[in-house]
């Protein structure tokens, strides 16, 4: 750090040509009325700007020697943009404001001093401070009040204005912090004050004269879906995350599982679906564990095709391997935390990076699940077609039942046709079609940001999806894949059902793959391990409001179904951990902090 600055002072810019220079000049003017020659600093951390912004920032910086400029051609986030600044300053008290000076800079030198000469490592101004109302835009006015109550609330924040672009930082404390600030943009700032409060740093927030500048209006993006899921995000790590330890997730699955089974006693004799499961066909039950065995080797030569598109080759064996120890890790760990598992296993045991290894899953996840919804969309096609009115099978409670997993499953096929459209049409297009989509509902620079984000995720997908042959043999096998799910689910209906089986065999198969599909829908939600319940539950409710079945010989199915998949793919995970000597313990939490450093990476 230089021996004469002790004050920086950064602007975060993004399209500012029209103001920045004015800035600039008034902060400087300011700076010298109250700090000696030589004492500051002012940087201009423009931020992708798409106007004049960086050739006059330039030009200031070249003409004084006290402006300093740091450009960036890619939108890095007004939060990532402050830290890069930061970062690069030289002065012990680091300050923010923002550049259409709606603070009054008669407030400046509180500011600086608060932290400079009298001890506290962290200022903020404050508009909302009790006795101090300021003029605002009524619309922005509740979202600002909202937005604070909620980290008042949920954060157990002290503070009463969060948002007031007009901070100073001790260097010590914020660099402190800044190792755990995961949001790069709007949030940023909050954050930071909510980090240091629980830190036990002092924390100084002042009431300010603010006047709003320009046009303010809520926008959706921004106020809704990123400073809402910031909030979550932080209030999960803070108040949740520490207490799910795997001992607690274990035993509160358990105790759900065990509450899922007392409340079926309500309604049903368990005696009497112990009695169906003793009386069915175990030659059925075994070919249908032979069916569901048939599409592992699917599943590996599915994975080989998606790695291939990603630029890795491997063998189908060893990838089948690889899918069923992953998908024993979900089965034995909560939350899908098999899930990362597969990415370990390819990395060590083949070298593939770990961004890789998240891609491919990313992508092979999408695919399960358009395929899994497409297939309950088909059903519903199917039933109208043969003018089939499935929810006439059952009375009362069953036939509403019916309607109204009807309605449900309508809905997932036609969210799931339209992401396969949206997915190969913008794999198909030049132009930009998430960037396109985001801005038409947010007209904020952050809509930017989050559609980077997506685009991340979706960019991989689109790899796939751009290469005809790659996406119709990813979609095909996904289809097989699913369908030999469906296949062992009707051998076991047939186990305990063979007379309806034989009888309405249209209805069964409908049935069947609609059953399925939204069970393995259900699986999605991450509460417990395996999905055990979830996948028991809506398979039997499907059941029982689409056929005729009784509902003990229903769960009966369900739980049969569910168990031959979980015992052929344990065996095979069992079998797969032995002869690629992996520890499914050790993969698990490896892959857990890979994930997170991944993730931490991918945000630089």
């Amino acid at each position: 750090m230089s021996t004469g600055t002790e004050v920086s002072v950064v602007l975060p810019s993004y399209n500012e040509a029209d103001t920045i220079q004015h800035t600039v000049e008034t902060t400087l003017e300011t700076l010298a009325a109250f700090l000696p020659a030589g004492a500051f600093e002012v940087i201009v951390a423009e931020d992708g700007c798409e106007d004049r912004t960086p050739e006059i920032a330039a030009r200031l910086a070249d003409a004084d020697p006290r402006v300093r400029h740091f450009h960036s051609d890619e939108r890095l986030g007004r939060g990532g943009a402050l830290e890069r600044a930061f970062r690069a300053a030289d002065g012990g008290t680091l300050v923010y404001f923002d550049t259409d000076l709606a603070t009054d800079m008669a407030h400046l030198e509180e500011l600086v001093e608060s932290v400079r000469s009298e001890g506290y490592d962290v200022a903020t101004g404050s508009r909302r401070l009790p006795g101090r109302k300021q003029d605002r835009d009524p619309e922005r006015g509740v979202a600002s009040t909202g937005f604070n109550t909620l980290v008042r609330l949920f954060l157990r924040s002290e503070l009463h204005d969060h948002q007031c672009g007009f901070k100073a930082f001790d260097r010590e404390a914020l660099f402190a912090l800044l190792d755990d600030v995961a949001d790069e943009h709007w949030f940023w700032d909050t954050e930071v004050l909510v980090r240091a409060q629980r830190a036990g740093y002092r924390v100084r927030e002042f009431p300010v004269d603010w006047t709003p500048q320009g046009d303010t209006k809520v926008d959706l993006v921004r106020d809704v879906f990123g400073m809402g899921s910031q909030i979550l995000r932080v209030w999960w790590e803070f108040a949740v995350a520490p207490r799910i330890t795997r001992r607690v997730t274990v035993g509160v699955g358990t105790l759900l599982v065990l509450a899922a089974v007392a409340l079926m006693t309500v309604y049903l004799d368990p005696s009497e679906v112990l009695d169906r499961i003793a009386a069915a066909d175990p030659r059925l039950v075994g070919l249908a564990a032979v069916v569901y065995a048939l599409s592992w080797p699917l599943r590996g030569a599915r994975y080989r095709d998606v790695l291939a598109e990603l630029g890795y080759r491997e063998s189908v064996g060893f990838l089948t391997g690889a899918v069923f120890i992953s998908q024993t890790g979900n089965l034995v760990f909560p939350a899908r935390a098999g899930d990362a598992v597969r990415a370990y296993v390819v990395k060590t045991r083949r070298a593939v990076p770990y961004p890789t290894g998240f891609a491919s899953l990313a992508v092979e996840r999408v695919f399960d699940l358009l395929t899994i919804a497409g297939l309950a969309g088909t059903v519903l096609v199917a039933f109208a077609l043969a003018g089939l009115d499935p929810t006439s099978a059952g009375g009362g409670d069953v036939a509403r039942s019916g309607r109204t997993a009807l309605v449900v499953a309508a809905g997932v096929g036609v969210v799931a046709i339209l992401a396969v459209l949206a997915i190969v049409l913008s794999a198909r297009s030049d132009r930009n079609l998430v960037r396109r989509a985001m801005r038409a509902v947010s007209t904020d620079s952050y809509a930017d940001w989050v559609a980077g984000i997506i685009e991340q995720f979706v960019g991989d997908i689109q790899r796939v999806a751009g290469d005809r042959g790659a996406f119709a043999r990813v979609g095909a096998s996904s289809v097989v894949i699913w369908s030999l799910d469906v296949v062992t689910a009707l051998l076991v209906f047939a186990a305990f059902e063979p007379a309806l089986a034989t009888g309405r065999p249209v209805l069964v198969v409908a049935v069947g793959f609609f059953a399925v599909s939204v069970g393995n829908l259900a699986k999605v939600l991450p509460l417990s391990p395996g999905g055990v319940g979830l996948y028991e539950g809506a398979f039997t409710l499907l059941v029982v409001g689409l056929t005729p079945v009784a509902a003990g010989t229903a769960l009966g199915v369900a739980i049969m179904d569910h168990a031959v998949k979980n015992v052929v793919t344990l065996i095979g995970g069992v079998a797969a951990t032995l002869l690629l000597n992996v520890s499914l313990t050790t993969a698990v939490e490896e892959s857990r902090e890979v994930d997170s450093d991944e993730t931490a990476a991918r945000d630089d």
